[in-house]
């Protein structure tokens, strides 16, 4: 009696158990489940109604009343490398390909620049116009620039021997990645740092990209890069070893840049100023609202870099023709486009605290809203510290 007595006492209970203690929670895993595939299905149609937002926009303004906007909206896409091809979606390639060679302006007369424009005496370059450089002891000057639909950082750095090429690797391949630019000021103990040269870009985040240079590249007064005559590339920049900035319309081969002895240089382009002649079939182009990178060379040999911030909520970019406005306004009898876009960047060690802790590397300009850190690349412009 006593067993079969157990039987009945432990089933019910064994029953209730299984039935009372797992049924709530599974009550519980049910809901959750239910909760997490809302949330999702409501981000995927936020993000499908955003997209679906943003092609009507983008409709609306490539086959708009607006020339203008349309043009603006088709330069600004096909400069930069992950969105050239969206331009044609919407409009097609003839008309892409129209928009791009409606350029009006005169060429510029002189192929390269005449050295004798530009005087540096260091001796009295270091004493005079003390004014300027009084609150400067470094020699490098910092200051902001603000333009219709852009905000603009300019440095100018007072002794161009102290502006050198820097290089990634002394063996360029696309097996060894570029360097990203807050890890060489670091490793160089560089007062400062801008990007320069043209490098493969296929739009991807393949490790190739930033891995190996375009065109010519002089570093130290060696040729440790040269792709030839790269189409698509409209000029050259370089210091020769009278420490004057050599600017060029077209890129440089190895043995015309050993010529002209150039010391430290590359190939972008295009040409913005040469012997105080401003580019006028760049002014007039039909380029676009970008982040944009520039070196420039006054006639008492300072050096002038300029970064456009762009691609952000406070600072969409800047055309060919503001980038020129900025170096006529500050002197630049030579000036010359370099990498732009996601490239432009623009650091500086802060020797005197001026903008944080003294001694610690600053980044002067801001990103654009796509990334998060610089990109990698293969040359970079450098300051070094004066001797």
């Amino acid at each position: 009696m006593n067993k079969k007595n157990q039987v009945p006492d432990r089933a019910p209970h064994a029953v209730q158990g299984a039935s009372g203690g797992k049924q709530p929670k599974k009550k519980k895993s049910g809901l959750m489940g239910r909760i997490v595939r809302r949330f999702f299905l409501l981000l995927f149609t936020v993000i499908l109604l955003a997209f679906a937002a943003l092609v009507l926009v983008m409709n609306l303004v490539f086959n708009g009343p607006s020339p203008a906007a349309r043009t603006q909206l088709t330069m600004s896409l096909i400069e930069a490398s992950a969105t050239k091809w969206v331009p044609a979606l919407f409009i097609g390639e003839e008309a892409v390909e129209e928009i791009r060679a409606s350029d009006k302006g005169a060429e510029l007369k002189e192929e390269v620049t005449d050295t004798s424009q530009v005087v540096i005496n260091k001796d009295s370059a270091m004493t005079s116009n003390s004014d300027e450089w009084e609150k400067y002891p470094d020699g490098i000057r910092i200051e902001s620039y603000s333009g219709d639909t852009y905000n603009a950082h300019i440095m100018i750095v007072k002794d161009p021997s102290q502006v050198y090429m820097g290089i990634s690797t002394e063996k360029f391949s696309t097996s060894i990645p570029g360097k990203r630019l807050n890890a060489v000021i670091e490793e160089e103990g560089a007062l400062a740092a801008i990007n320069a040269g043209a490098f493969n870009d296929d739009g991807t985040a393949s490790a190739s990209v930033g891995s190996c240079p375009l065109g010519l590249v002089m570093s130290g007064g060696k040729c440790v890069w040269t792709s030839g005559k790269q189409p698509g590339l409209e000029g050259f920049a370089g210091f020769n070893t009278d420490n004057i900035l050599v600017v060029s319309k077209t890129n440089l081969s190895q043995s015309e840049a050993e010529q002209l002895n150039i010391r430290d240089g590359c190939c972008f382009g295009p040409a913005l100023i040469i012997n105080g002649e401003i580019n006028g079939e760049a002014y007039n182009s039909n380029s676009g609202l970008n982040p944009r990178t520039a070196i420039g060379q006054r006639a008492d040999g300072a050096v002038i870099f300029v970064c456009i911030d762009g691609r952000q909520t406070s600072s969409m970019g800047g055309t060919y023709a503001d980038i020129i406005d900025i170096m006529v306004e500050y002197g630049a009898v030579n000036a010359c486009n370099m990498d732009g876009g996601s490239s432009s960047i623009m650091y500086y060690r802060d020797t005197y605290g001026r903008y944080g802790e003294a001694g610690q590397v600053q980044m002067i300009n801001n990103y654009s809203l796509l990334q998060s850190q610089p990109r990698r690349m293969p040359n970079y412009w450098l300051v070094r510290a004066a001797e």
